[in-house]
């Protein structure tokens, strides 16, 4: 996980992608963390990602690197929202205090499970790993 983590940190901005009834739908996000040796992400439960992920929790993340190298990830959302795993996101990055505050209705964790992630480069290599 931790080689998964450094990449999307590294590359700031990821694409998860979601299933719209029977339609994908991707959008950036920038926060990644490692809580309690989960692969960790957040949104806020007004947005329809959350709403997606809670009918159809699986989805995929990819990230590319400005030296041609890209990542995809497989993975169910799974729910992760508590006091202690919200703090540790603000901790992360504070500036998500802008938006989101503890136990405020709004602000949900999620991490992901049952993950594949392959790694790419623009030679036709690929690597992949399991957490």
């Amino acid at each position: 996980m931790d080689e998964v983590l450094k990449f999307l940190n590294e590359n700031k901005v990821f694409y998860l992608a979601t299933i719209n009834g029977e339609t994908p739908a991707v959008r950036p996000f920038g926060f990644a963390m490692n809580y309690n040796n989960k692969l960790c992400f957040c949104t806020a439960n007004t947005k329809d990602v959350y709403k997606q992920m809670k009918i159809n929790p699986n989805i995929q993340i990819s990230a590319a690197s400005p030296e041609g190298k890209w990542l995809r990830l497989t993975g169910k959302a799974v729910s992760y929202t508590s006091k202690e795993s919200q703090q540790a996101a603000l901790n992360t990055m504070p500036t998500l205090n802008n938006i989101y505050k503890v136990d405020d209705g709004i602000f949900e964790i999620f991490y992901i499970d049952c993950v594949s992630a392959t790694f790419y480069d623009m030679q036709g290599n690929s690597r992949s790993v399991k957490f």
